[in-house]
């Protein structure tokens, strides 16, 4: 199932992963990869159902939460994005993925400060991750703090991400490049 997920054959991973779990009822990671398969074909709720399945199998099983939080999230279910990835942190307070994902989740919530500290602390983790310092960027904007947010845009672009880079050399950009 695995290789066929690679290959994008999801139909037939989910298959396979369908067959494991015969044989292997209380087998978390044939719910959590079949989830993987379904949520990659875009088959959102069916994702959720086998994440779920993989959590109650393996309660501690962090991978099932942050991508049932991913699915939810692209259902725009973000209280509830925000509530596994929580857990995640939970469980491993050190995956800075789960909070760089609940910073997006509170950011499409409408909640512009919520995502600082949660950027803040991926980027404690992970220092060199492009993407959450543009998002932080954007957090910043939003808040009124276009000196923070130029800043982080400008660390973004050092570090590799394109789309900071591209507002930096464009028009829209030109006031944060003057800006010291």
């Amino acid at each position: 199932g695995i290789e066929k997920g690679k290959r994008g054959d999801f139909k037939g991973a989910i298959a396979d992963f369908t067959k494991a779990i015969e044989i292997d009822p209380q087998y978390a990671g044939a719910y959590y990869n079949r989830g993987l398969a379904k949520e990659k074909s875009g088959d959102y709720q069916g994702a959720i159902i086998d994440y779920t399945r993989a959590i109650e199998t393996n309660p501690q099983h962090a991978g099932a939460y942050n991508n049932r939080g991913n699915a939810k999230f692209n259902l725009k279910d973000y209280q509830a994005a925000i509530a596994d990835y929580s857990k995640v942190i939970e469980i491993d307070p050190q995956d800075a993925d789960a909070y760089y994902n609940r910073g997006n989740a509170k950011d499409e919530s409408k909640d512009y400060q919520g995502p600082l500290a949660d950027y803040n602390k991926a980027i404690a983790i992970i220092p060199q991750d492009a993407y959450v310092y543009y998002n932080r960027g954007i957090a910043k904007g939003k808040l009124g703090n276009d000196r923070g947010g130029c800043a982080d845009y400008k660390k973004a672009a050092s570090l590799g991400h394109q789309g900071a880079a591209q507002l930096l050399n464009s028009e829209g950009g030109a006031w944060c490049l003057k800006m010291r």
